[in-house]
Parts: C-alpha cells; sequence; structure tokens
C-alpha cells in the first residue's frame, strides 16, 4: 500500500518526464513511434478500466438525481464552451484545415480520461462518470451544427460517425462493462477482490503509457506541419486558462457543492482529442495529416495544463470551504 501511495504521489513527475521523452522518441525514431498509433486504442481502454474499477458505481444512484449538476454541465460545454471557442478562432487565419482541427477538438467535451483527471483533482468523478453517455450523445447532435454555424456546410460533410460510435463503444463502453463485472466477481469471490485490489496499480502507469503513445506517434506530424500548427496553441492555451473560471461562475450560479463544482471545471476545460482522432484520420491525405496534428498539439497543450489543473483547480479556483 505505501509502495501505491508513492507511485500516485510521484504521478506529476511521472507524467511530465514522459511527455518529454515522447516528444524526443517521436522526432528521433519516426518510424518506430509513428506504428504506435496502433496501440492507442488499447493502452487507453485498458487505462479506462483501471480507473472503472476502482469507483463504486453500485453506489452511483445518488447521482442520477443530481440534476443541477447536469443542467450546469450542459449549459457548460454548449453554451459557455462554444461562445469562448467562437470568440478565440477569430484570431486565427480563414485555413479550413486548421479551423476544422482547432473547432474539431475544442467543441467536443471529454468523455474518457476527464474521469481521471478530475479524480486527480478532488472533483466528483462519478458525475463525469455518469455523464459520459449524456456527453456522447449530446455531442454527437451539436458538433455538426456548431462545425456548420462556425465553419460552414462543406465541415459538416467531412465528419463521419461511425469512427466516432467505434470509439465510444470501445474505449468507454467496453472498460465499463469489464469494470462492473470485475466488481461484481470481486463481491463474490477472493480472486475477483484480488483483481480488483491489482488494478487499482494501473491508473498511474497506463495514463504515463498513454500520453506517451499518443505524443510519440504524432510527434513527426506536428513537427512537419509546425508552421501552422503554431497558429493554433496560443487558441489552446487561452482556452485553458479561461475556460475554468468561466465554468467556476456557472457552478457558483448553479449552486453546486465544491466536488461538483471542480467536476464542472474539469468536464468545461478538457476536450475530446484522443475520441475525435478518428474523424481526423478518416479525412483524405493531406488533409488527414494536417488536421491531426493540429488535434493532437491540443492533446499536448492540455495534458500540461492538466498538470496544472490537478492543482490549481483545488487549490485556487475552487477551494474547499
Amino acid at each position: 500500500m505505501m509502495a501505491r501511495d508513492t507511485l500516485e504521489q510521484r504521478q506529476i513527475p511521472i507524467y511530465a518526464g514522459t511527455l518529454i521523452v515522447a516528444a524526443v522518441v517521436g522526432i528521433v525514431w519516426p518510424t518506430f513511434s509513428t506504428s504506435l498509433g496502433h496501440i492507442t486504442s488499447l493502452v487507453i481502454a485498458i487505462l479506462l478500466f483501471s480507473m472503472f474499477t476502482q469507483i463504486p458505481f453500485f453506489r452511483l444512484k445518488e447521482t442520477l438525481s443530481n440534476q443541477r449538476f447536469i443542467y450546469a454541465l450542459l449549459v457548460t460545454n454548449y453554451a459557455a464552451v462554444p461562445l469562448l471557442v467562437w470568440l478565440l478562432t477569430r484570431f486565427l487565419p480563414d485555413q479550413p484545415p486548421l479551423l476544422l482541427g482547432v473547432m474539431l477538438v475544442l467543441l467536443a467535451p471529454c468523455i474518457d480520461y476527464v474521469i481521471v483527471f478530475t479524480h486527480l483533482g478532488r472533483g466528483n468523478e462519478k458525475l463525469i462518470l455518469i455523464s459520459t453517455p449524456l456527453l456522447f450523445i449530446t455531442q454527437m447532435l451539436f458538433l455538426p451544427l456548431y462545425l456548420w454555424l462556425f465553419i460552414g456546410k462543406q465541415a459538416v460533410e467531412l465528419i463521419r460517425f461511425g469512427p466516432f460510435i467505434e470509439a465510444f463503444i470501445g474505449l468507454i463502453l467496453v472498460p465499463l462493462l469489464l469494470a462492473l463485472g470485475t466488481q461484481v466477481w470481486a463481491a463474490k469471490s477472493k480472486i475477483g477482490e484480488r483483481m480488483l485490489n491489482g488494478s487499482a496499480w494501473l491508473p498511474v502507469p497506463f495514463m504515463a503509457l498513454t500520453l506517451f503513445v499518443i505524443v510519440a506517434s504524432q510527434a513527426n506530424r506536428i513537427y512537419e506541419y509546425q508552421g501552422v500548427i503554431v497558429q493554433a496553441i496560443p487558441v489552446y492555451v487561452a482556452f485553458m486558462v479561461l475556460m475554468p473560471f468561466i465554468a467556476s461562475l456557472l457552478a457558483k450560479w448553479s449552486r453546486l457543492d465544491v466536488p461538483a463544482g471542480r467536476a464542472l471545471v474539469f468536464s468545461g476545460g478538457t476536450r475530446n482529442s484522443l475520441v475525435v482522432l478518428p474523424f481526423a484520420f478518416a479525412l483524405p491525405e493531406p488533409l488527414s495529416g494536417l488536421v491531426a496534428a493540429v488535434i493532437v498539439t491540443q492533446t499536448i497543450v492540455e495534458l500540461v495544463g492538466e498538470l496544472i489543473y490537478i492543482r490549481v483547480v483545488p487549490g485556487y479556483v475552487i477551494r474547499d470551504h
């Protein structure tokens, strides 16, 4: 137990070091690093399974009655976020691949590793978890609408929902069902209990592995398209700086408790970069490579930002009363 606690306490330097190593590997060994893209989904799925097993699903009934949080979640992700994204992208040049990549990633709320960072940031991760199906359905409805409003009809025609549905099933539903099965097994069997306890060791190393695989596999493309991508970075940084304060105001306006307010901040500030990548890969080349690189750049900025969030959100943005 002491060793696991030590591992969890040192996760921030572990993640930071992983980002640096992944960037170096991605640039120095491009052939090897590009091949890592094939295992991205598997690594994310294992990470989420390990997190889901640690959440008491069978005591989530009270979360369903939190209509105040659900309302605040929808307002944050589908009113406040689109407005902020629209304002920030006014500063970008009129380049369709750049705009498509930025809007594709910033308009879609995260439904996977936001649970991990909400937990690390002392927010109510159960509220985020129970909201993932709702966020999945609503972003499928709203994403084409906002892309059409902000970019035009051509952007909507490029979006394909098949990869998005596959990602949801593979990255959310299957790990969730396996985690539920593990918890049921643990309640009835000593072997199941040992497996449940063993899974508690997985989140930190698999989060590090996820960061490594994503950054290393896309580092070469980011370098190739750096002239375009560098224009998106200030937008990503500004979004991560402004969104926590906007979400905290909405949390206060909605009269959410402290853990729920932090969950709202993490949902508003964390975007769907990992799951929207299949949209980019489904586009024709060279559009596919550029849009994917724009999206992955957001992932890198966001992951650095999340390491700051887990300290700043509970320490300064929404503090304990």
